[in-house]
């Protein structure tokens, strides 16, 4: 389909005409917070994507330069009294982009980095272990201190890039065979093991297992699954996003499971998307929304099947950083906090503005690093007035720009995901 037909659809159109232009979502949007640009607020973006499917504005220009500009948080959506899918209408508008990108061979690294990372990385597990343990040799030949005298001469992309990763862990999840309930058994739970989480932050997918095994949960692997599909979205790369998605509900079409999970708030998003996503092909449309109506995140599911809650002591001040997608996608508010309140001897204190994007958003602080360093600024500067040892988080890429924001800010916390605090309380 032609970039400018994409813009023309119908459902498109309905959800542009839904926006009555009354400013309610200014307040929310990060990067209008940085800029005080109509352009760069939601409302702004909308007019934008209304003039290109007239046909008033090039998608090339000023259009591409804010839509791309988006951090897709979408923090409006929470704060719209007229339920915009902003969301929605952001994919979209990217999806025309990628196809004009596409014949004009613009911004050719962010076009390598689609290719190679979203196409050739990201899906295959066994490729993402191996890029893992080269960055852990990197750690533990003391290259990082070298990196940091290089890095500042080099472009900003690649200092954030050094500075998100964190400690690496090899003890890799075992997939081989399903996770038998350490307590009275309960049911049997699908885990989603994600990417980059399963390769780099390998240790908040064990925790996540060992709490479900703590609440006598059986935890199964289904062995074909791969990429949510959430980067590839994020890009505009509709089509492999539709086929991540098909792969997906194969992998997980087999087997009773009580509920699918995930402790990804951005990949819990991309997944209870599918059903959307997978609404014209009717070969997927009934097991799209079969496969939608089980997915859970870790802390929406346990939240209401925590049967055996921890009982050690965890003393620590804790400051809960919401996951966008979690927050505004989800809806999922409440459930990481009621955890976090759960485990005794933790303080939880909350942000000044909770509802604010860390200016990760995928790998837009990759793509757009001064803008997501300015608004990672804000959110640190919000974490030290909290005055926490430890802030907790509930997605992959919170985490890893949290590990940078302390770095950056010169915190001293330690950032952890809310189930690894919750299994530290099941062993103390």
């Amino acid at each position: 389909m032609a970039a400018i037909e994409l813009l023309n659809q119908p459902d498109f159109r309905r959800r542009l005409d839904q926006c009555i232009h009354c400013g309610l979502c200014l307040p929310a949007c990060p990067t209008y917070a940085v800029n005080q640009l109509e352009t760069d607020s939601p409302r702004g973006r909308i007019a934008l994507m209304r003039a290109a499917a007239e046909g008033r504005i090039e998608l090339e220009g000023a259009f591409e330069e804010h839509v791309e500009l988006c951090l897709g948080c979408r923090a409006c959506e929470t704060a719209c009294p007229s339920g915009v899918q902003y969301g929605l209408l952001l994919e979209t508008a990217r999806a025309a982009l990628a196809q004009v990108k596409q014949r004009s061979n613009r911004k050719r690294v962010a076009e390598f980095l689609q290719q190679i990372g979203l196409r050739n990385l990201l899906p295959y597990r066994r490729r993402l272990r191996l890029l893992a343990r080269g960055v852990w040799l990197y750690q533990c030949l003391g290259l990082p201190r070298l990196a940091r005298w290089i890095l500042p001469r080099l472009p900003s992309a690649l200092t954030t890039m050094e500075g998100m990763i964190p400690p690496i862990d090899l003890n890799f999840l075992d997939l081989s065979q399903p996770a038998p309930a350490l307590a009275p058994r309960r049911g049997k739970v699908a885990f989603f093991v994600g990417c980059v989480q399963d390769a780099f932050l390998a240790g908040v997918n064990r925790a996540t297992v060992r709490v479900l095994q703590h609440n006598g949960y059986e935890v199964h692997f289904p062995r074909a699954q791969t990429c949510c599909n959430a980067a590839a979205l994020h890009s505009g790369d509709v089509e492999f996003a539709r086929m991540l998605a098909r792969r997906n509900i194969d992998a997980f079409a087999e087997g009773d499971f009580e509920a699918i999970l995930t402790n990804a708030g951005g990949c819990g998003a991309a997944l209870k998307g599918y059903e959307h996503l997978l609404a014209d092909e009717p070969a997927y449309m009934s097991k799209a929304r079969a496969f939608v109506s089980k997915v859970k995140d870790i802390n929406e599911f346990l939240a209401d099947h925590l049967h055996h809650p921890p009982t050690g002591y965890v003393q620590a001040r804790v400051v809960y950083v919401d996951s966008c997608h979690l927050r505004h996608g989800q809806k999922v508010v409440g459930p990481p906090r009621a955890l976090l309140r759960a485990i005794p001897g933790v303080e939880l204190v909350e942000l000044q503005q909770p509802d604010m994007c860390c200016g990760s958003a995928g790998i837009y602080n990759l793509l757009q690093p001064e803008m997501a360093n300015q608004v990672l600024d804000a959110k640190m500067a919000d974490v030290r007035a909290a005055n926490a040892n430890i802030i907790a988080t509930a997605n992959t890429g919170c985490y890893l720009q949290m590990v940078y924001g302390v770095k950056r800010a010169g915190l001293n916390a330690t950032v952890t995901h809310v189930v690894e605090l919750l299994e530290r309380a099941y062993h103390p």
